[in-house]
């Protein structure tokens, strides 16, 4: 029988990281973070690394601890409950996943380590401006130059924790068919690479990053010539799925003190739970709440035990995250103007709600991939 429920082992980790969170996280540290240069704690990320849960998904030969999915999420819906800002998903999962896929030893044993124990900080540098997410979107070009080397000139845009980051894994074009795309490390001080703060609905710390002619070598590149656009997706569709379980963490919160406040409020004599629409939008939040915990269980079931994700993953982060955003959005209106205000705690939910619906893939490229798993 399937049991998507978590083990006496994985319920001890999920309580730990709450526990951690809790005493080094409290919403005051997120509120401090919001469109801070650098964008998250230093204590937080060092007590994260000390507790070997930064490098939880990354090989053990490589300083991780080579854990599945499954604990992935439950570590990811606690990241999700505390809106915890911190570059574990696009330096321990993104970044380390493509090089543990694909890097040449040398890389791995330069680098490996060092992310996973959160000693070094790597986020990629993917989406171009009024570009998608498709292969097609990438239009950043690193040009031959030399024997072995190359030039690389475009930009980025929504590159996280850019200017903390040691190396960006940048997405580049290499020939003209879809998918002749390679993945490179560029140092993010080098010269003709500039960075710009962009300021989001999220208030969380992304970059604009150019690249004017930058010079690489052929050591910078991650695997072999062609293969990065594959890499990329291998190592996203899992990711996904840690993307969605961190939605409903967030979502989670949001209607528990939600559900507090329709207790607390009182309006015309008696509590807003009391009034039966109410009380309806609050039912149908928990109905699909628990509807997306379960998919996001499965879709992580199916990843550790060597299952497909091609349709189970953008699933996932679709529901969950249009979830996300539903249930923060109908908890606005029974909040009301007060809601919006930064004193309460709802607003902080209901803005990242809606930037995680859009980023790494929207809800059409979602739909797109979900479509192409059942009819292709």
């Amino acid at each position: 029988m399937l049991d998507l429920d978590f083990s006496p082992e994985q319920e001890m980790l999920r309580q730990t990281t709450r526990d951690v969170l809790q005493r080094h996280c409290p919403l005051d540290v997120v509120r401090d973070m919001e469109d801070n240069p650098t964008g998250y704690p230093l204590s937080l990320w060092t007590q994260l690394g000390e507790l070997d849960l930064i490098g939880l998904l990354l090989p053990p030969e490589h300083g991780g601890s080579g854990m599945t999915l499954v604990e992935g999420v439950a570590l990811y819906q606690e990241f999700g409950r505390a809106l915890v800002p911190i570059p574990h998903f696009v330096s321990a999962v993104l970044s380390g996943g493509v090089l543990a896929r694909s890097a040449s030893e040398t890389l791995k044993t330069q680098w490996l380590d060092g992310l996973a124990s959160g000693e070094a900080i790597f986020t990629p540098a993917w989406l171009e401006p009024e570009n998608g997410y498709s292969p097609r979107g990438i239009e950043a070009r690193a040009e031959p130059d030399g024997e072995d080397g190359f030039r690389l000139s475009g930009t980025k845009r929504h590159v996280a924790f850019a200017a903390a980051a040691d190396r960006l894994v940048v997405l580049a074009r290499t020939g003209d068919d879809a998918e002749a795309i390679d993945l490179f490390l560029v140092d993010p001080t080098a010269v003709g690479v500039t960075l710009r703060q962009q300021f989001t609905i999220a208030s969380d710390t992304q970059y604009e990053v150019t690249f004017d002619n930058v010079a690489l070598s052929g050591q910078d590149r991650i695997g072999a010539a062609g293969t990065g656009w594959a890499t990329w997706q291998d190592v996203l569709e899992p990711a996904l799925v840690l993307l969605a379980a961190q939605a409903v963490g967030g979502a989670r919160y949001a209607l528990e003190i939600t559900n507090q406040y329709a207790k607390d409020r009182q309006q015309f004599d008696k509590p807003l739970g009391a009034f039966q629409a109410l009380a309806h939008n609050l039912a149908d939040a928990a109905t699909n709440l628990d509807g997306a915990e379960q998919l996001v269980h499965e879709a992580a079931w199916a990843g550790a035990s060597g299952r497909s994700l091609r349709s189970l993953a953008p699933m996932a982060k679709l529901f969950a995250c249009r979830t996300f955003r539903d249930i923060t959005a109908m908890a606005q209106q029974i909040f009301g103007g007060v809601g919006f205000t930064l004193d309460f705690d709802i607003q902080l939910y209901f803005r990242r709600a809606k930037q995680q619906q859009v980023m790494w893939s929207n809800d059409r490229s979602l739909e797109d991939a979900v479509a192409a798993a059942l009819l292709d």
